[in-house]
């Protein structure tokens, strides 16, 4: 933990900030959530809609670009909303002190122990800078995580929609005016 943080004053005008700002980006990442939830579902209509389509002779190539990007907007989406759980390193006991550690979410504290959790809460809990300092390490890994991978994957989820949407169109003028 970063013990350089200090809290001269801790008061209610400091908690307040940081519930605000919890539930600001907790909102962001719902909101995040149900925009990947409706371009999985768009893509998935139009994608069942298109595949009874390609087995007519006519624009086969446009619907081919089609459902290629509805099916890679759908992965994108997916992976926007796939929740961030350590995977495989459950052996390896955590460094609490690791600036990657974060002791308020649930995929870095179920590695440690019952006994291990309370004793890292009750240290920081007894120190009003450890505490301020271990809320705000915790507002700013869920900034990064929003910032780095949900919003990251959601916009290039949308701009796979949109260029095959375009792509598409395009291919359909084309096939027209053939």
């Amino acid at each position: 933990m970063n013990t350089e943080f200090k809290v001269e004053k801790p008061g209610s005008h400091l908690d307040q900030l940081l519930r605000v700002t919890q539930a600001h980006l907790v909102q962001l990442s719902s909101m995040a959530d149900m925009k990947a939830n409706m371009l999985l579902t768009m893509s998935s209509v139009v994608m069942t809609l298109s595949l009874p389509q390609l087995f007519k002779d006519t624009h086969l190539w446009p619907l081919i670009i089609l459902i290629a990007f509805c099916l890679l907007t759908i992965g994108l989406a997916i992976y926007a909303v796939m929740p961030k759980i350590p995977v495989g390193i459950a052996k390896v006991p955590p460094d609490i002190n690791s600036p990657n550690f974060n002791l308020l979410f649930f995929g870095d504290f179920t590695r440690l122990t019952q006994a291990q959790f309370e004793g890292a809460m009750q240290e920081i809990m007894s120190d009003h800078s450890r505490t301020y300092g271990t809320q705000v390490r915790e507002l700013y890994l869920l900034g990064t995580f929003l910032a780095k991978k949900k919003y990251r994957f959601l916009r290039l989820a949308y701009l796979s929609f949109f260029t095959g949407l375009l792509l598409t169109f395009t291919g359909f003028l084309f096939v027209a005016w053939k």
